[in-house]
């Protein structure tokens, strides 16, 4: 076998350019695709991150609930949280991102996450699916989210 030698910064331009066209087309029906990031705490990595994927969603034409928590919040608060934008019909897609205040189990919240809706495919359900190469959101739009 020989190695194929790929230019990442290429193929991210090339997917960025066709998740713009795709968010443009479901757009035209009246949906704008929208990633709810949840961030709790001020770890400054993450901040970093969560603003590169705000302004890359901007740029797709995509929408982003940008919604940050105190260090100080409860397990509980953040598990109601989730249970709120899973239920939202017009959010797609929820990041929570990583890593979590220690005083909170990081696996509930990713079991909390709808599968349907889970970006990081750290719901159980999603890394069998992903796994096995089912049908599912991280196998069909994972893409549209995390490749920016």
């Amino acid at each position: 076998m020989s190695a194929i030698i790929m230019d990442g910064k290429a193929l991210g331009q090339k997917i960025r350019e066709s998740v713009k066209i795709r968010a443009a087309a479901i757009k035209e029906k009246g949906i704008t695709p929208c990633l709810a990031v949840v961030l709790v705490g001020e770890d400054p990595a993450s901040l970093s991150y969560v603003k590169s994927k705000e302004k890359a969603l901007a740029e797709a034409g995509m929408e982003s609930r940008d919604i940050r928590l105190p260090q100080t919040t409860s397990e509980a608060e953040l598990l109601s949280l989730i249970d709120e934008l899973n239920k939202n019909e017009k959010v797609h897609g929820i990041l929570v991102q990583s890593p979590v205040p220690k005083h909170i189990d990081e696996e509930k919240v990713n079991a909390a996450v709808a599968p349907e809706k889970d970006v990081d495919c750290f719901h159980p359900v999603s890394v069998g699916n992903m796994i096995l190469d089912r049908p599912g959101f991280c196998r069909v739009r994972r893409t549209a989210f995390l490749f920016f």
